[in-house]
Order: structure tokens, then sequence, then C-alpha cells
């Protein structure tokens, strides 16, 4: 069966969004985006739904409140539900550093998969240290560590750590996903 918009429900149905979460400087662009080329799916760095003024906020060293992330949550949760209605699978880079954010962004649907990026603090300040150009104030790492709620088991995570290169973490989530389709009632 076709929808108005001339997706068929198999296609919709098969969609799915990776959110690709962790604190400022865990490598969260840089995987995304390779999970993305890897899968042919969509990319879009969360990054790019902020507004000016709360890039300039972050840049000072300010972290953003709940009032300020409100809108930008929503924005990327309808880019997410947009995608799957689309029956277009795609990665997205969002922190999602508490349980509430992560809540909106999911919409509580199954099809959206969090990525959870793993590190221990020494490693991304170190990161932090050595990252020129991005708008993201190390000063806020102590903030963003603070701030974390690691995703529990019902979130469904796809949890990795962010110690070895780029390219094995990719490898990881791609493998886990292929693994999961693979034990779906109905999967070839």
């Amino acid at each position: 069966m076709t929808s108005q918009t001339g997706v068929t429900d198999a296609a919709a149905a098969a969609a799915q969004v990776l959110v690709v979460m962790g604190v400022s400087g865990s490598g969260k662009s840089t995987v995304a985006a390779l999970i993305a080329e890897r899968l042919g799916w969509i990319f879009v760095d969360g990054d790019s739904f902020h507004t000016p003024e709360h890039v300039a906020k972050m840049h000072a060293g300010h972290a953003l409140d709940d009032e300020d992330r409100a809108p930008w949550l929503a924005r990327i949760a309808t880019w997410i539900r947009h995608r799957l209605e689309a029956g277009e699978s795609g990665v997205v880079v969002c922190s999602g550093l508490r349980r509430a954010y992560r809540d909106v962004l999911t919409g509580g649907s199954p099809r959206v998969r969090l990525v959870y990026l793993e590190g221990d603090k020494a490693l991304v300040a170190g990161r932090l240290a050595a990252r020129r150009g991005h708008f993201m104030s190390p000063r806020l790492l102590d903030s963003q560590f603070a701030t974390l709620e690691v995703p529990g088991p019902d979130e469904r995570p796809i949890t990795v750590g962010i110690d070895e290169e780029p390219e094995s973490i990719v490898d990881r989530v791609v493998a886990r996903l292929a693994a999961e389709t693979r034990g779906r009632p109905g999967a070839e």
C-alpha cells in the first residue's frame, strides 16, 4: 500500500533514524557522518538546528538551559519525524544528555535508536583541548558530564566506547544494526 506522500507502507516501516549522542568532544559528528555514509542514509548535525544566539552563548562558555534547549530539541524531533514519515532512514547528531531530551527526540518510536558514544572525562578533555574552530567552549565539559544521564537499557542504546578509531566505532554500530535486523521476525 502507498501513502498520500507516495511512500509505501513497507518503506516507511523499514525507515529508522539513529541519534548519535554523548558529551561534546566524544566524536559524535565524525562517527555519525561515517555511519550515514556507510549505510547510505541522510545525515544532519543537530548543531545546525541551533539559533545564532545559542551558538554565541555556548561559545562564550555559558551552558544552554532547558528553556533554550526546548525549541532546538523540537526542531530536531520534527526532522526525525519527517524522515520516518517519508520512509527515509537518517542519522542525526544531538548531545541528548538527559533522558527527558532523548524522550523528545525519540517520541517513543522504536524506529529511533540511540547510539551513545561513551568516554571518560580525561579522554574527552584532551580532544576538546586539541579541537579548533568549534563553538562549544571546553569550559563547558564539567557541566556536560554533570548533566549526562547515561541511557538505560529500556532506551535500547547502542553503546560504544570512544577509545577506538572512528571507523572501528562505525563497524561496531553497523554490525549491531545488522545483527538486530537479522534477528527480527520476517527478516531475510
